[in-house]
């Protein structure tokens, strides 16, 4: 396949354990699809979007397209359905380039007030990438608030260039990760960080770096998260990080941070990607974790496995401490190749994502990952998009209470230039 100069800007911008490796079979399963929206180019609406969607208790779907609108800077959009199966797509913020950020491609999260937050990859005051807010206004237009601007400080040591989504704690605390800044050198900026911003009573927030990627320079504890972090219920974060380690390459890691009783956080890597011959045991990875509800973590790697193209792998705890792992999936091709996005699980404990690439039409597939009572995961291939135009995903699917998954496509930015879609069981 193709790719033009911007798509690969955008990818650029986006204690040991061994994984045990465990083949697990490819089949098809029936169902239906339909396209709910599609971007053009150079769109008001926006074009090429690579963040996941979230969707608001009445069924309207958010996301944000990191290109297209007023400047060609991106936008965020929400879907309403009608009563007619169509769906209408609304521009809530068309970003402009300047200190209002820039290039938006991770998805967003709501507070319980109902308004979004997320980031951005550029743009902002130092032009090195946003946090914002959105809240609605009883006209229905939406105001955008810019909450901090990366590399405000010498040398990037806030961090720079976010490329993940945010978490909230319980006392309305955002969390996300930068990939490049930080108070150690990775060429002139840093390796990455994990960030708190705490509302103050003025109406402003405080940036907090809980910790910097790289600190020895060897990048041993990881470098460069994409990936935005996730709690467990003792208040430790995950995340992975696309580069670093101390496997046999800088393939990345995934990490666990704990509070300490002085305000600082310690960083405990869980596994360093490619400790096996030919990085069986996958390489890059490039977003988030989830738990299952015994306190296992599920993940994906770009790159790596049986013949090269991508893992889906488990960590579970040990009693001492470390951290076991096993591969649940490796990707050959027509299943699927290169799965960029996060997990999810329905209420049944199966999982479900996405691949950049791959599959039968060679753009891509939706994939679901069930357990087979065997110990085992069964692979199947839910839906498959085309190269000719392209497809290409680099964004997860969310789940309906009904069933129903959504997600985004990329476009090859040359023919197609992305589309929302759903998936129905």
């Amino acid at each position: 396949m193709c790719r033009n100069r911007k798509l690969f800007t955008l990818a650029a911008m986006l204690v040991a354990s061994v994984l045990v490796v465990a083949a697990t079979p490819s089949l098809w399963a029936q169902s239906n699809s339909k396209n709910l929206h599609t971007f053009t180019k150079e769109g008001a609406g926006g074009s090429e979007p690579t963040g996941g969607l979230v969707m608001d208790q009445v069924g309207n779907l958010y996301g944000t397209a990191a290109f297209g609108g007023t400047r060609e800077d991106g936008t965020v959009f929400k879907l309403t359905p009608g009563s007619n199966g169509h769906w209408t797509e609304t521009v809530l913020h068309s970003f402009l380039g300047g200190e209002d950020g820039s290039i938006p491609i991770a998805s967003m999260v709501f507070d319980q007030a109902g308004n979004l937050y997320g980031t951005t990859a550029a743009g902002g005051a130092q032009n090195w990438g946003t946090v914002f807010e959105l809240t609605a206004n009883s006209n229905g237009s939406w105001t955008e608030s810019v909450l901090y601007s990366f590399c405000s400080v010498n040398k990037c040591s806030d961090g720079g260039s976010p490329a993940s989504s945010l978490i909230f704690d319980s006392a309305g605390n955002l969390y996300g990760t930068t990939r490049e800044g930080g108070t150690t050198g990775c060429g002139s900026v840093g390796c990455g960080t994990v960030f708190e911003l705490m509302p103050q009573s003025n109406g402003s927030w405080k940036e907090n770096v809980l910790y910097t990627f790289c600190p020895t320079g060897k990048c041993t504890d990881g470098e460069a998260p994409y990936a935005g972090v996730i709690f467990d219920q003792a208040g430790n974060l995950y995340g992975t990080t696309n580069m670093g380690g101390s496997g046999k390459g800088p393939y990345g890691t995934v990490f666990e941070l704990s509070p300490n009783s002085d305000g600082s956080w310690k960083e405990t890597v869980l596994h360093s990607f490619c400790n096996l011959s030919k990085c069986l045991d996958g390489d890059n990875p490039l977003d988030s974790l989830v738990f299952d509800q015994s306190g296992n973590l599920y993940g994906t790697a770009e790159l790596g496995g049986e013949v090269g193209g991508g893992i889906v792998f488990e960590l579970s705890p040990n009693s001492n401490g470390t951290w076991q792992g096993k591969i649940l999936h490796s990707f050959a091709g027509k299943d699927g190749d290169a799965p960029y996005a996060n997990l999810i699980f329905d209420q049944a404990g199966n999982l479900y994502g996405t691949t950049f690439e791959g599959g039968p039409g060679g753009g891509g597939v939706v994939f679901e990952l069930k357990p087979n009572g065997h110990g085992g995961w069964d692979d199947y291939v839910l839906h498959n998009f085309y190269d000719n135009p392209g497809a290409i995903v680099f964004a997860g699917v969310i789940m309906d209470p009904a069933g129903n998954l959504y997600g985004v496509t990329y476009g090859d930015s040359n023919n197609t230039f992305g589309s929302v879609f759903e998936i129905m069981p």
